[in-house]
């Protein structure tokens, strides 16, 4: 009986280790596209490097890579340099994360720091 929960365990460990997790990359609408037709959970967080609320939102964000309890991509997108993409999605101000499952947008966040909101939103797409 030991040998069994034993195997089970592992098991479960073996499967939590595989599950997909958190994967941050620069934005391109490629990317994007191709993560939106698979109907796959990805973000966008426009991002501005003279912006302490995005700093702040990056060092969260880089403490989840490679967590599997943070599934799905996220985007960072040049806030100053992505115009058009702001003006169609509606983003009036950096450090706003915006969460898809698939094409559907299922969360947005802006000018929050706190890990708990951040988690949630990323979260949205499950």
């Amino acid at each position: 009986m030991k040998t069994v929960k034993l195997i089970a365990g592992l098991a479960l460990v073996a499967a939590a280790n595989l599950a997909p997790a958190l994967d941050i990359q620069p934005y391109s609408p490629e990317t994007l596209a191709a993560k939106q037709k698979a109907g796959e959970a990805v973000g966008l967080h426009f991002h501005a490097d003279w912006c302490p609320t995005c700093r702040a939102q990056e060092k969260v964000f880089n403490g989840w890579k490679g967590d599997a309890t943070v599934p799905g991509t996220l985007l960072v997108v040049d806030y100053d340099k992505e115009r058009e993409l702001k003006r169609q999605l509606g983003v009036r101000s950096q450090s706003t994360v915006i969460v898809y499952k698939g094409a559907k947008e299922t969360g947005r966040l802006a000018g929050e720091t706190d890990p708990a909101p951040l988690r949630a939103v990323l979260g949205s797409a499950k």
